[in-house]
């Protein structure tokens, strides 16, 4: 099983990941609130900016501090930009 690292520790199943999207448009905070009153949404930013949205095929959703591309180099195993983050 691949495990994706989504920022501060925290592992998701590449198998189980559908999408990484970014959060500013209307439909995808629609979405995270929709999750949010299933109780399906994931905060994985540690209090931190949501920069991406993990649409699980679980119907979770998790939130992450990462950007998008970032996510996507670690998922494909590319080399990734080094970003601000602790942990």
């Amino acid at each position: 099983m691949k495990l994706i690292n989504i920022g501060f520790g925290n592992l998701v199943s590449a198998r189980r990941l559908l999408s990484v999207i970014s959060p500013d448009s209307a439909p995808v905070k629609r979405l995270v609130q929709e999750a949010r009153d299933r109780g399906m949404l994931i905060d994985a930013s540690f209090g931190r900016k949501t920069k991406s949205v993990l649409v699980m095929d679980t119907d979770h959703v998790i939130l992450s501090a990462l950007e998008p591309k970032t996510i996507r180099a670690r998922a494909g195993g590319e080399e990734e930009e080094e970003e601000d983050e602790e942990g």
